[in-house]
């Protein structure tokens, strides 16, 4: 573990800020300039390992790396307040969601930067407004450490809360990552893809995390 890395480990959640969005967007910049780009033949690199949790689903029911280990999964990070990009990622995600093949046993995971709104009646509900199919598509939520320990530290996601006097309004309480992240089978982060900005087509999107998902499901 580099030195960034432990810092980044003992910073606790109000002060996700710094430090971390320096880290975490440095690394997306790297990590999206080395996926393959349209290229189903190229294997995706390893990117690092994904450590255990436990954490709560939007039914209440307990769901730990376990759950997940032997089977790919996508990842994003959310909050149901959210006046900005979260209504568009999670739209991306349910469109993933209506394109993976019937037989794929892919996961879709979407974690909240704000548990203490976030309890699993309110992802719930979430999950219902986007038709999410809850077998497939899981909505987490937990303490806040638990929480930033997966998002920073395994899947290099991350979430800055707003001092009061920034925000623009009572919802706006985070600035987020907009990226979806790939794990594989043996729980290992192998790839990053930005969902929203100048020039980024969601549709091509969709098929480059569609590709990956294919590409990690044919492993062993």
């Amino acid at each position: 573990m580099s030195k960034a890395d432990r810092q980044v480990r003992g910073i606790n959640w109000p002060v996700w800020g710094g430090l971390a969005l320096l880290v975490m967007t440095v690394l997306v910049v790297v990590l999206a300039r080395i996926k393959p780009q349209g290229a189903r033949s190229q294997a995706l690199p390893v990117i690092g390992p994904i450590t255990e949790f436990a954490l709560t689903n939007q039914s209440g029911g307990a769901v730990s790396l376990g759950d997940l280990r032997g089977r790919v999964w996508v990842a994003d990070i959310i909050f149901t307040r959210c006046p900005g990009p979260c209504l568009k990622m999670s739209r991306q995600m349910k469109e993933l969601q209506d394109a993976l093949p019937p037989a794929s046993q892919a996961r879709l995971v979407t974690l909240t930067t704000d548990p203490g709104f976030d309890t699993p009646t309110v992802l719930k509900a979430y999950a219902e407004r986007f038709r999410a199919d809850t077998n497939r598509w899981l909505f987490l939520t937990g303490t806040k450490p638990d929480i930033a320990r997966l998002a920073i530290d395994s899947l290099k996601l991350t979430a800055v809360e707003k001092k009061p006097q920034e925000r623009e309004s009572p919802q706006d309480l985070f600035v987020h990552s907009t990226i979806f992240v790939v794990a594989d089978k043996q729980a290992r982060l192998r790839g990053v893809f930005e969902t929203t900005g100048d020039g980024i087509d969601p549709q091509e999107v969709k098929s480059e995390v569609l590709d990956a998902v294919s590409q990690l499901e044919r492993e062993p």
